[in-house]
Parts: C-alpha cells; sequence; structure tokens
C-alpha cells in the first residue's frame, strides 16, 4: 500500500479532525443535550468533568491548536472513563460498552504521539 504513504499527513490530519469532532459531540451530549440528551441534570460532578473535556479537548484536537497535549488529557480522560463506567460491568469491551472507551483512549494517545498531520492550525 506504498501509493498511500505520501498522503499519510493528510489521512492522519483528517482523522485527527474526524475523532475530535466526534469527541466534542459526546461532551455536548453531556452539557447542552446536543445532539441529544444524555445522562440526569444537574450531572454529577465527574461527568461534568468529563463533559468539559470533552468539549474543550475535542475541540482542540479537532483544530489542531495544541493537539499533542489535548490529545493526552482526552486519552486520560477515556482510560479513566472505561476503568471507572464500564470495567465494573464486565472484562469484555464489546460486553460492557467500553468499546468506544478504548478506542478513543489509544486514538488519542496516538495523535499525542505521532502530532496533528495536516490541516491543524499550529502544526507541530
Amino acid at each position: 500500500m506504498d501509493f498511500l504513504t505520501r498522503y499519510s499527513s493528510q489521512i492522519l490530519g483528517i482523522t485527527r479532525i474526524i475523532v475530535g469532532l466526534l469527541f466534542l459531540e459526546h461532551g455536548l451530549m453531556k452539557l447542552v443535550g446536543f445532539p441529544a440528551a444524555m445522562g440526569a441534570h444537574p450531572l454529577p460532578p465527574l461527568m461534568l468533568a468529563a463533559g468539559i473535556i470533552e468539549v474543550v479537548g475535542g475541540g482542540l484536537v479537532a483544530l489542531g491548536l495544541f493537539s499533542r497535549c489535548a490529545a493526552f488529557v482526552c486519552s486520560g480522560q477515556m482510560a479513566v472513563a472505561y476503568f471507572i463506567a464500564h470495567f465494573p460491568r464486565g472484562i469484555y469491551p464489546a460486553l460492557n460498552g467500553g468499546d468506544g472507551a478504548i478506542l478513543f483512549c489509544f486514538i488519542f494517545l496516538y495523535l499525542a504521539a505521532a502530532g496533528p498531520g495536516a490541516f491543524a492550525i499550529n502544526n507541530k
């Protein structure tokens, strides 16, 4: 698949944007109920903190602004979320609902290591 090698920076940038927007959407659901409400209001403190990290972190990652730091924080938040909310329900991610949290965790960890790719505001 050498033909994709020359587009690796653009593919990384598009992946970063999509993952950031998906994470932002999860935060918006917690904080403002858009596109659908998630959880009870007022939110418990951990859910409120998670929503803030998801909105701010997802937005920064999508824009490519301080994306390495933001992705690292988002990765950590997803690791904590998995072990607090999903792992107690069982060991298998497909059964405990934690497969999304694990995917977000490791994609954000990769973005923190690899950098933002193309289309980033501060491409460093």
